[in-house]
């Protein structure tokens, strides 16, 4: 067992995307508010959607925002092991905060060790310094052909001494075999560290399911701490981009009186979170496009980022996306490409290092004057700048392979102020002669509310910012608040032997 004074709380999934993630925040912020000094972690995540800690190393987004939400700065040690997917059968290894390799899924598993000794080696830090520390598993914590090489889920509980909280979608259906099964497969010893169950994203009246709950009870001898109804009126960064998966190519045409954005959904689409505040802006809809469709009735087009743009870029041709692209151009709509997507967007991309697959060079869109080189040295680093043409603030954070040069009447989109905290003064991104072009390496372009109101503005003039967005620290307030209301608190806050904070 790790060593170290503090206790461990662990929230293990029933399947992938039944909610842990947005159940850790929750925690996160519920420990925090009564006086915990708390931090999360999770061994191994498998995700394109990362960020930069203040210190220059890349984890897991969902473990960012599970940081802001504890209220503690973000670390490597929180997310050790980072599996950044570039092909259906490799990912790149992001070990301790800095890329290690590029491994198959085959020879990732031979040997989990070397993972499994970095992820110990964090937790037993964090275990030092904080009080608590909420473990996030992976997928499902019942696959049991992968149980022996499983590192992230209970063999962290039992290394932490953890107190496990199975959470299950009942949204999904099946809560009933999610739970039973679960808890039927897994070895007893292990069994015996569930002290709780978490029905999430319930809809409809709860007293329905108050036989349910008892029946659970009865069945599994567990305790259930809570039913979580869906949570609506703010946001919470997801983990990956599989509850973004069905929200792709809906039907319907974006809605009279709202300015429409439709971003292209890659095969490998990495840090699509950069695009949540325009999901939540009331005057924007936002439709992710993975089957090219008429884009007459949109105002915008976004290039997210691409953990494999070479591959994507040839996927986005093969499928016919780049004649909708250029026709869209024709009529003055605005493009802006980030990351991948600016990359997408220039001339050329040259890979000769094989940084994401077989060395090589391909034609990019050509609608900016801009080429690219993927080079063996990753960029990390949470960065400022101010809009050349608006003199508006951004914020942001770079994570990318490439070095982009511009030529012809191409012209920087932004001039950078910082780079983890030291003056810079070069420039980022590109934007065209024209001004409707645009790309940057910047990830959160939009988070800023003056940014998004920027483009959205040059996208559509009748668009309209709304009074008021909810921020950040408002959507931890009220997720918390969301899970207080539905969850036993005594039961959880007995699991770590701290007392019912006063209400």
């Amino acid at each position: 067992m790790v060593s170290g004074r503090s206790k461990a709380i662990a929230v293990f999934g029933t399947a992938s995307d039944v909610g842990k993630s947005i159940v850790a925040t929750a925690l996160c912020r519920i420990f925090r508010d009564a006086g915990i000094d708390v931090a999360p972690y999770k061994a191994q995540n498998m995700s394109n959607n990362s960020g930069v800690t203040p210190d220059g190393f890349e984890i897991g987004r969902a473990q960012i925002a599970q940081a802001e939400a504890a209220r503690v700065v973000p670390t490597a040690d929180m997310n050790p092991v980072l599996l950044k997917p570039n092909s259906d059968t490799g990912a790149q290894v992001v070990l301790q905060g800095k890329v290690c390799s590029t491994e198959s899924a085959k020879g990732y598993f031979r040997d989990t060790s070397l993972w499994a000794a970095a992820a110990r080696e964090s937790l037993e830090r964090l275990m030092k310094r904080y009080e608590l520390v909420v473990i996030e598993g992976a997928g499902s914590c019942a696959e049991m052909n992968l149980y022996q090489r499983d590192f992230v889920n209970f063999r962290t509980a039992r290394e932490s001494g953890a107190s496990v909280l199975l959470v299950a979608d009942i949204d999904r259906g099946g809560v009933f075999a999610q739970v039973v099964g679960t808890l039927a497969v897994i070895p007893p010893e292990d069994r015996a560290l569930v002290k709780g169950v978490i029905v999430n994203r319930f809809r409809g009246d709860i007293d329905l399911f108050r036989d349910g709950v008892r029946m659970l009870e009865e069945m599994t001898g567990v305790p259930v701490l809570g039913v979580i109804p869906y949570f609506r009126g703010f946001s919470i960064d997801a983990e990956d981009a599989v509850p973004l998966a069905s929200k792709v190519d809906p039907h319907a045409e974006p809605e009279a009186g709202r300015t429409g954005v439709a971003a292209i959904y890659f095969p490998h689409i990495s840090n699509f979170t950069d695009l949540s505040t325009l999901e939540q802006d009331p005057g924007v809809e936002l439709h992710y496009l993975h089957y090219p469709r008429s884009l007459d009735n949109y105002r915008m087009l976004v290039l997210p980022g691409s953990k494999n743009v070479r591959g994507d870029l040839e996927w986005l041709r093969r499928l016919g996306w780049e004649e909708r692209i250029r026709e869209f151009r024709a009529r003055g709509g605005v493009v802006v490409g980030v990351c991948g997507g600016y990359q997408m967007l220039g001339r050329t991309i040259a890979d000769p290092f094989g940084v994401e697959g077989e060395p090589g060079a391909s034609p990019g869109l050509g609608l900016l004057d801009a080429d690219t080189v993927l080079e063996q040295e990753k960029c990390l680093c949470n960065a400022s700048g101010v809009l050349e043409d608006a003199g508006v603030k951004s914020h942001g954070y770079e994570i990318h392979m490439g070095r982009t040069s511009l030529s012809g009447a191409c012209r920087p989109f932004m001039r950078v102020l910082t780079r983890n905290g030291e003056a810079a003064g070069d420039g980022d991104g590109a934007r065209s002669e024209d001004g409707k072009v645009i790309g940057t390496y910047f990830h959160g372009i939009f988070d800023e509310p003056q940014v998004r109101q920027w483009f959205l503005a040059l996208a559509d003039p009748e668009y309209r910012p709304s009074r008021h967005e909810c921020s950040m620290e408002e959507s931890y307030d009220l997720l918390a608040a969301h899970f207080t209301e539905h969850l036993d608190l005594e039961k959880l806050f007995g699991l770590i032997d701290k007392p019912l904070p006063e209400r």
